[in-house]
């Protein structure tokens, strides 16, 4: 990836200034409380290994998404045994040094798949699986997805997309370490949503 890739076409603002205005402006629309959810969960699943329903449902809210739909109610009816056998492989994959990235993304998000409410779509499944490995992963949605196209970045909606996702993520954190910025998954995913939103 240039350095020189930028949001509009004409624009000459490096794209990792591009990225630093946009987590600058993340920080300064969002509440120092708002993610005290995702902070306790994530918490929980360190110190008991996995997450039950509940935690999921927290995660929902976190993420402002709908809860009245089918698979919601299918996910109700699961035991909450087995959303914490998925979980604990989550924990595990997304933390194995011996994978990349990227492959412990792949890993991770398969791990969710049998599950109502994560057959498709990464948004929720991203929040679970960052919520396991806080400092290493990213959260997708469709406005960090939006940001990546503002950057000149395609990502494919096909299968196997947060792991693409997570590469990209990578890509956008050697970039900024070239340039003495060191970014966090995380930080990327605020700049991108920030990016995102805002057009």
């Amino acid at each position: 990836m240039d350095s020189s890739t930028t949001l509009t076409e004409g624009s000459e603002i490096p794209l990792w200034i591009q990225l630093s205005r946009a987590h600058e402006d993340y920080t300064s629309d969002t509440s120092e409380h708002y993610d005290e959810v995702l902070e306790e969960v994530t918490e929980r699943f360190a110190k008991t290994g996995s997450l039950g329903k509940a935690d999921i449902g927290s995660l929902l809210l976190w993420k402002r998404l709908r809860a009245d739909t089918k698979w919601a109610k299918k996910l109700m009816n699961t035991p909450d045994l087995e959303v914490r056998e998925a979980t604990e492989n989550v924990l595990k994959y997304a933390n194995d040094e011996l994978l990349s990235v990227p492959e412990a993304a792949e890993k991770s998000r398969s791990a969710l798949g049998a599950l109502p409410g994560f057959t498709t779509g990464d948004a929720l499944a991203s929040a679970v699986i960052v919520a396991a490995a806080p400092k290493r992963m990213a959260i997708y949605d469709r406005r960090a997805h939006h940001g990546l196209t503002l950057l000149g970045i395609q990502l494919a909606n096909s299968r196997g997309r947060y792991r693409r996702y997570m590469q990209e993520v990578e890509v956008l954190i050697q970039l900024l370490d070239e340039h003495d910025q060191t970014w966090t998954a995380r930080e990327i995913d605020q700049a991108l949503f920030a990016l995102g939103n805002q057009r």
